[in-house]
Parts: C-alpha cells; sequence; structure tokens
C-alpha cells in the first residue's frame, strides 16, 4: 500500500527540522548547550545593565521593548522566529541548539535583568561591560562547540553569504542594520556595542578551541552563536 502524498507544508518542516544533518546529543553536549545559551542571555544583561551599549541584537530588541512595552526577552524569542522562517527561503537548516537558543536566550536575559541590579557607578558599569564581553565569549564557546545547529541570527548570516556575499560583510551589514534600527527604536547605542563588536571574535576564539567536543567539525570564526 502506497502512502498518501505529503502537502508541501510537512514536507518543508521534515527537510528544515528533521533531517538528520547534526549529531545526536548526549548528556554532556546537552548540558553544555543549555549552559551556553544561559550565559548568552546572562552576558547580554550584563552589557544592557552597563548602560554603555548593547550588543546589535539586543540593541533593537531593547527598542522594541521600549516601544511596545514587551520585555527585552520577549522580543530575543519573537526576533529569533521570525529569522528562522527567513531561513526557509535561505535553504538554511535549524537543529535541537537553534529551536534552543530562541526560546532560553530570551528567557535568560529576562531573569539576569531581573537578578541584576541598575547603577550609576561607572566603575561598576565599566565591570559589567567587560564581564558581558567575557562571559559571551565563553557562551559562544559552548555553544558552538556542541555543534547543534546554528543561532537563528547566525543562520541568516551564513545563509546571505551563501548568496554571494562574504560572511563578514553579511555579518557587518546585519549588525549596522539591526544596531541602527534598534537605536532609532530608543535602544542603547554606545561604546559598549563598539567594544563588542571588536572583540568578541578574538575572544571567542581563544574558547572556541578549549570548549569544542572532539567529534564536532570546525565553525566559521565569525559566528557568534546567536
Amino acid at each position: 500500500m502506497s502512502e498518501p502524498p505529503r502537502s508541501p507544508l510537512s514536507a518543508l518542516a521534515r527537510r528544515l527540522l528533521i533531517t538528520p544533518v547534526l549529531p545526536r546529543p548526549r548528556l554532556r553536549r546537552l548540558a553544555q548547550l543549555y549552559l551556553g545559551l544561559y550565559l548568552y542571555g546572562l552576558s547580554g544583561a550584563l552589557l544592557i545593565r552597563s548602560d554603555l551599549g548593547a550588543m546589535p541584537w539586543d540593541v533593537l530588541h531593547q527598542g522594541l521593548s521600549r516601544q511596545t512595552g514587551l520585555s527585552i526577552g520577549t522580543w530575543s524569542v519573537i526576533v529569533g522566529a521570525l529569522l528562522i522562517l527567513l531561513w526557509i527561503p535561505l535553504r538554511q537548516k535549524a537543529g535541537l541548539g537553534t529551536l534552543s537558543n530562541v526560546v532560553m536566550v530570551g528567557a535568560s536575559v529576562d531573569l539576569s535583568l531581573w537578578l541584576l541590579p541598575a547603577t550609576d557607578s561607572l566603575p561598576v558599569r565599566v565591570l559589567l561591560l567587560a564581564s558581558g564581553v567575557l562571559v559571551c565569549a565563553v557562551a559562544t564557546g559552548l555553544y558552538i562547540g556542541v555543534g547543534l545547529g546554528p543561532g537563528p541570527r547566525d543562520g541568516l548570516m551564513t545563509g546571505l553569504a551563501a548568496r554571494g556575499l562574504s560572511v563578514r560583510l553579511a555579518r557587518t551589514l546585519i549588525e549596522v542594520a539591526v544596531a541602527l534600527s534598534g537605536f532609532l527604536l530608543g535602544g542603547t547605542v554606545g561604546v559598549g556595542t563598539v567594544v563588542f563588536m571588536v572583540t568578541i571574535g578574538p575572544l571567542a576564539q581563544v574558547f572556541l578551541p578549549m570548549l569544542r567536543m572532539p567529534e564536532d567539525t570546525p565553525e566559521s570564526p565569525t559566528l557568534t552563536g546567536r
């Protein structure tokens, strides 16, 4: 007896989400994945609390939050989900890490912002900025090291790069566009935003070799995991 024909939507979902192109998660791999995702949210909250400038994508989330009243973490989830929809024409594949990223980073941002008090002390704000960048670099090594799928924002970048743009140019254009959009919406762009963009790549490269699982294949050095 032949199988009933699948709908185009069902076939697309199978291609996007079910095709086994990623390593099967094990306990240690899952623990590293979710620790990395939690630290991503924490790092974003540290930069936001520094009030010296957020990560480019968090500038957008912050601006949207100020315009709508929804939390920064909620907007992180919404934007991440919308970006995965943009993967469809770009033919990018999501993994467990991708889908977990969408939900957990936003939840971690909101939890960390609730736990971290605001401060007017400049030395403390500088410490928050430096800590945020360092924690994000560690989170990048943890998340990319498990090889369970790119973050929704990195998937957009690599999808555009596959259409002819260099990875560096695609990332630069995307981050400038989202930071500018977030700034116009009321997000905080400052020296912290620039410091993050300049230092996160080199710092992440320090942690990637230490935290990559042995069976993983090397990732692009320009990925941030989000």
